[in-house]
């Protein structure tokens, strides 16, 4: 079970961390990833970290968003910042690997936590 918190309504310009505890699998062998989907459109891939939180790769080169893990209390993390309208979102934590063009099954999804980024 993976379980997201920590979304909200912030303005453009602000940050926000959000939170995913997992629960029922061995946390630290999995690779976990953040997802997320903007109303209208398809579920878009934006970061992974491996099993050790030693590595990770993001979609958005930039670097706005950070991921990280705690594997002591089972928990993955994504740090925003400098947020956009356009990253206005349903976020989804997900047990697996991802890229941009391949996304863990929906059953390895969590329930999502809502971000919205407007003044």
């Amino acid at each position: 079970q993976l379980v997201e918190s920590g979304g909200g309504l912030v303005q453009p310009g602000g940050s926000l961390t959000l939170s995913c505890v997992a629960s029922g699998f061995t946390f630290n062998t999995f690779y976990m990833s953040w997802v997320r989907q903007a109303p209208g459109k398809g579920p878009e891939w934006i970061s992974t970290i491996n099993p050790v939180g030693n590595g990770a790769r993001y979609a958005e080169p930039v670097g706005r968003f950070k991921i990280s893990r705690n594997n002591a209390n089972n928990t993955l993390y994504l740090q925003m910042n400098n947020l956009r309208p356009d990253d206005t979102a349903l976020y989804y934590c997900a047990k697996g690997t991802a890229t941009k063009t391949s996304l863990p099954r929906r059953s390895d999804w969590g329930q999502g936590t809502q971000v919205t980024v407007s003044s």
